[in-house]
This record gives structure tokens, sequence and C-alpha cells, in this order.
């Protein structure tokens, strides 16, 4: 672990800390690994590039410094548990540090679609389960016609995203 990983991961858990994860009140044991501790490895394992829980797991077991910032590291059924329950406070922290960045408030925002093909044949558009949603839709950049959603994102000037949406072709 460099420097500035560690300064990055100490400044995002006093971020999450103090602004995403409630004071923990009432009884009983407090879990050795705090919901701010685990929504800090959470974004340690994206940056690091760590798709696979068990390989971040099995990494951050085997560092000697990685134990130094968290003396408790649990196994990988646990991280996932515990990352399942937290999701709410993942998206807090992800609108709390979109909310610190300057961008966030700029006037000028930027909208773009793009299709979202979910099914190739008449079969599949007859037995999927997106049959309400999705519709058939024209792609002038492909020059085809595709059924499916499409998927707008809404972003800044430098490129943050703001809001997403999927929603049927047809409705321009």
């Amino acid at each position: 672990m460099t420097k500035e990983l560690n300064t990055l991961l100490t400044a995002l858990y006093v971020l999450v800390d103090d602004h995403v994860v409630p004071p923990r009140t009432g009884r009983g044991r407090r879990p050795l690994l705090s919901d701010s501790e685990l929504i800090t490895l959470a974004v340690a394992q994206v940056l690091l590039r760590y798709p696979s829980e068990r390989r971040w797991i099995r990494h951050i077991r085997s560092s000697a410094e990685w134990q130094v910032m968290f003396p408790y590291l649990p196994e990988q059924s646990g991280y996932h548990r515990r990352l399942k329950n937290v999701h709410p406070l993942l998206c807090k922290a992800i609108l709390v540090l979109a909310a610190c960045c300057p961008s966030w408030f700029d006037d000028v925002w930027i909208a773009d679609a793009t299709p979202v093909p979910c099914g190739m044949s008449r079969e599949t558009v007859k037995r999927s389960d997106l049959a309400g949603w999705a519709n058939y839709g024209y792609c002038a950049a492909h020059s085809r016609f595709y059924w499916g959603l499409k998927l707008y994102l809404v972003c800044t000037g430098d490129g943050m995203p703001i809001m997403w949406c999927l929603a049927n072709p047809k409705l321009g």
C-alpha cells in the first residue's frame, strides 16, 4: 500500500464516519469491523481493481500494511453479507462524495442516451420478463432497430454522473 492510498483511505474513512454512518446506539456488542471501515474497504477494492471478493480478502489478509489499518478482517462470506446489508449506506456515501465535488453545483449538465438491446429474436421478445418495459427502438449510430431499453445519463461538464434512468426507447 502506498502513502497516497493510505492517506486517501484515511480521509474517506473520516468522511464516511462523520457524514454517512449514523452513530451506533443501543445495547449489544459492537462489531469488530465498523460500517465505516467496511465501506472504506469496499472503495479500496474498487480502486485497486479487485473484481473478486475472494481474491480481495486473500490479498488484504496476507498484507501486513492492511492488517495495521484494519485489525479485524472478515472471511469472504462475512464480507459479502455485510456489504449486502450496508447497501443503503454505500448509496449515501456515493451521494456525499459526489456533493463534495465542485462540479456538482455546475449550471451546465450534459445528457446523452444509448440503446441497451435486451433480445435479438422474436421468441426472446415473447418470453422476456421485460415485455412491459422494453420496446422496439431505432439506433441511428448503428443504423438498426433493436428491442430493449434506452439508458439516459446526465453528467456534469467534467463527466461526473448526476443521474441515470432506463426507459422505453420510444419516449424520445
